[in-house]
């Protein structure tokens, strides 16, 4: 019987950081799903306590569609809208323009 490997052997011994790191996620991309997720999850019960009067509802089921929308697109681009943000950049030796 011959030896099969599924899949190559991964070193977890750093924990967590290994583990995020195998699927894909960094730490703030962790936090940008878990923010969109509680967006989501808003919107849902946003929907689910529409009122029956049929102009009411069509503005809450609207707005619960457009927030719905927005987590959406936070879990998909959210870390590439958030990767735009660095630190402040380290003081530089260059002269200010002001003086």
């Amino acid at each position: 019987m011959r030896d099969v490997t599924l899949a190559k052997p991964i070193d977890m011994s750093e924990g967590f950081a290994d583990f995020f790191a195998t699927i894909g996620l960094s730490g703030s991309g962790l936090v940008t799903k878990g923010v969109a997720a509680v967006i989501a999850v808003i919107a849902v019960r946003m929907l689910l306590q529409l009122s029956a009067d049929p102009k009411t509802a069509l503005r809450k089921g609207s707005m619960a569609i457009g927030t719905l929308f927005v987590a959406v697109i936070l879990a998909l681009y959210g870390s590439t809208l958030f990767s735009t943000v660095t630190d402040k950049p380290a003081s530089s030796t260059a002269p200010n323009k002001n003086g």
